[in-house]
C-alpha cells in the first residue's frame, strides 16, 4: 500500500468506534479528510459533527453531515484526528495544519480519543517534526526568545494566521523526552496560547495504517 492508502485504511478502521447516535468530534489534515470521507457513508448512524478547524467544517457540510458547535453539546464520546508524530505511547506531535488550539479543546472534550496515522509517522522520540506553538501576535518575540533560551530553534510560519487569528512558531532543534513536561512549560510562557504536544491528554488509541495492515495500539 502507498501512504494514501495506509491513511484510507486507518480512516475506514475508526469506524468501528463511532457509537450511533452520537455527535463526534473531527480533527483536521489529510488523514482526518480521509475520515470524512468514510464517515460520511455512515452518516444517518449519527447525529453530527464538531469540527476542530473552518476547512473541516466546510468538508462536513459538503457530506450533508450537521456541523454543531462545542458550547451547544454537553460533550463527545469520540474524537478522530491524525498527528504529524505519534509514539507507541500515544503521545503525538501536532499542528502540521495549524489547528492544534480547537484540535486540543476538541479532544480534551471528548471521552475517547483515537487517532489515525500511516506508519512514517510512528517514532521513538518525539521532535523530528518541528513542534507548533500557537502563539498572541503581540507576544511572538518574547515568546521566541523564551524558547530559544532552552534550546529550541523557532521559526515564524510566513504567511499564516490560524483560524483564532494567531501565528505560529515552529521550533526545530528539539529531542522531546518528557513530553508532559515539555508541554506544561511551554503552556506556562505568558502569550502561548497552547503547543502541539498532545501528551497530557494524548491518544486513547492509535490507529497505525501499515504495508501489511491496519496496526491498533494498544493491541
Amino acid at each position: 500500500m502507498n501512504q494514501d492508502e495506509m491513511k484510507k485504511a486507518v480512516a475506514h478502521a475508526a469506524l468501528e468506534f463511532v457509537p450511533t447516535g452520537s455527535i463526534i468530534g473531527v480533527g483536521t489534515g489529510s488523514t482526518a479528510n480521509f475520515f470524512i470521507d468514510e464517515l460520511a457513508t455512515i452518516k444517518s448512524r449519527i447525529d453530527g459533527a464538531v469540527a476542530s478547524s473552518v476547512a473541516t467544517a466546510e468538508r462536513l457540510k459538503r457530506h450533508g453531515i450537521p456541523v454543531l458547535d462545542l458550547n451547544d453539546v454537553s460533550g463527545l464520546g469520540l474524537y478522530v484526528d491524525g498527528a504529524d508524530e505519534a509514539t507507541v505511547h500515544r503521545a503525538l506531535v501536532k499542528g502540521g495544519g495549524g489547528a492544534l488550539t480547537r484540535e486540543k479543546i476538541v479532544a480534551a472534550a471528548s471521552k475517547t480519543f483515537v487517532c489515525i496515522c500511516d506508519e512514517s509517522k510512528l517514532v521513538d522520540v518525539l521532535g523530528r517534526f518541528p513542534l507548533p506553538v500557537e502563539v498572541i501576535p503581540m507576544a511572538r518575540s518574547f515568546v521566541a526568545r523564551e524558547i530559544v533560551a532552552f534550546g529550541g530553534r523557532p521559526e515564524l510560519r510566513k504567511g499564516f494566521k490560524t483560524d483564532n487569528g494567531n501565528e505560529i512558531l515552529d521550533i526545530h532543534g528539539l529531542t522531546i523526552t518528557d513530553p508532559v513536561g515539555l508541554e506544561e512549560r511551554l503552556n506556562h510562557i505568558t502569550g502561548v496560547v497552547t503547543n502541539g504536544l498532545f501528551a497530557r491528554r494524548g491518544a486513547d488509541i492509535l490507529l497505525l495504517g501499515t504495508r501489511q495492515g491496519v496496526r491498533r495500539i494498544p493491541a
